[in-house]
């Protein structure tokens, strides 16, 4: 996953509180005023949300501290404190979870058995199991954001999910084309309309979706 935008986020915020800090006697900016502290510490908070979420344990610890004490001003050094620490983690790779790893080792046994299986002359089953990893992975992508893949108990099919995805800003609409376009190859090779597409695309279709895998895990 690509955490570079996320950093930069963080990187703002502390960068003004940087600054700030030069022109400051004191550590926490008191002598600063108060407007320019609430602005800085709102802009943080709201940084910090939409990176992790409310549930996550930066955010929880932001509204533990505000919890005690409403007045954001007075927080400065301990909610710049937080985006620190998730700055760091973030640049370290850290915030990947034990689901995410397992997804992942199991998605990635499912690639090697479709370049397996193509590399051997089998491109029809090779595009349904990438196909299906790629389903699979949208219905995960899905789970983790909190955006329905089912109504009345009816299964949303996987382009419906990936419009959902995209909507949800999770991707950008040039992602979102092009998974359209792998899952009408996958289509083809599970409606059995094996001449509609060749060997070579089916490989290209193995190396985006693990680089796809790779950029959003689940």
């Amino acid at each position: 996953m690509d955490n570079s935008i996320f950093i930069k986020q963080l990187d703002d915020v502390i960068s003004t509180f940087e600054n700030l800090k030069r022109t400051s006697s004191h550590s926490d900016l008191s002598d600063h005023p108060k407007f320019e502290r609430q602005s800085l510490i709102s802009r943080t908070i709201a940084a910090i949300e939409r990176i992790v979420g409310e549930n996550s344990t930066y955010f929880k610890e932001v509204k533990r501290i505000i919890d005690q004490n409403p007045a954001l001003h007075t927080h400065t050094t301990s909610i710049i404190g937080i985006a620190l620490a998730l700055r760091e983690d973030l640049k370290n790779d850290y915030l990947k979870s034990f689901e995410e790893i397992v997804h992942a080792d199991i998605f990635s046994d499912f690639i090697e058995m479709a370049e397996h299986l193509l590399s051997n002359g089998y491109k029809d089953p090779s595009a349904v199991i990438i196909g299906s990893t790629l389903e699979g992975h949208l219905k995960k992508m899905a789970l983790k954001n909190e955006i329905e893949i089912e109504t009345d108990g009816r299964p949303f099919k996987a382009e419906r999910i990936n419009q959902e995805l995209a909507k949800a800003g999770v991707y950008n609409l040039l992602t979102q084309k092009s998974i359209t376009a792998w899952l009408d190859l996958r289509n083809k090779a599970a409606h059995g309309n094996y001449s509609e597409y060749t060997k070579e695309q089916v490989n290209s279709l193995i190396s985006s979706v693990r680089d796809f895998i790779t950029k959003y895990p689940a």
